[in-house]
């Protein structure tokens, strides 16, 4: 007798999911690590410490839909001050900014960087701007406040409630200012620079968006 399989089986089997390889590109000012489900798939290249690291980079990795994305972004600062070149004529807040498209094998775009992600500030300096004309800049003292957390455990990963997260800020082109390397990538009109509520001020950004 033709032993019959359960109906469950068959539908399980031909709606599995299957990885696909996806393209992104990234620009940061001035470092970011992507995750995928909580998993690195990629790291800027050009240390943080490194004065001046503006660079995009490409790559690729494979994912099954749905996946989350979680971006570190992260603008350089010598310490919690939030400043750099500190003790120099140069004494200034840095300034951030990100953009990012993910285009999946058939070269749609499967993700960019807009007001759908969310994102949260883990290190923000110095709480009060004057702290840039400070003749000795200390962490913590007078106009230097800052403001530090960790990572929230699995926040890049689909179980992470990020309802209390704010959309992504968007900012202009004009006001990031980008330079090297941005100019080699033909981006996405849709694809917009992201980062904290302010530019100079928000160091460390974590941003995610779940990509159905």
């Amino acid at each position: 007798m033709t032993r019959l399989l359960p109906i469950f089986a068959v539908i399980a089997t031909s709606t599995a999911a299957a990885a696909e390889t996806f393209s992104a590109d990234v620009w940061a000012d001035n470092w970011f690590e992507m995750r995928i489900n909580g998993e690195q798939v990629a790291e800027d290249s050009v240390p943080i410490t490194t004065e001046r690291s503006f660079n995009a980079e490409s790559f690729t990795f494979e994912a099954e839909r749905p996946f989350v994305i979680g971006l570190v972004a992260k603008d350089f600062k010598e310490n919690d001050t939030g400043l750099e070149y500190i003790g120099t004529n140069r004494q200034q807040m840095g300034d951030g900014g990100v953009i990012v498209q993910i285009m999946d094998s058939a070269g749609i775009l499967a993700a960019v960087s807009n007001g759908g992600w969310q994102c949260y500030v883990i290190h923000t300096a110095p709480l009060d701007k004057a702290c840039e004309q400070t003749a000795n800049p200390v962490a913590g003292e007078g106009a230097c406040g800052f403001v530090a957390e960790e990572e929230p455990a699995g926040w890049d990963t689909a179980d992470f409630d990020a309802s209390g997260w704010d959309a992504a800020y968007i900012h202009s082109a004009r006001a990031v200012d980008p330079k090297d390397g941005y100019d080699q990538i033909n981006w996405a009109e849709q694809a917009e620079f992201i980062w904290g509520p302010d530019l100079e001020q928000s160091n460390t950004v974590l941003c995610r968006l779940a990509v159905e």
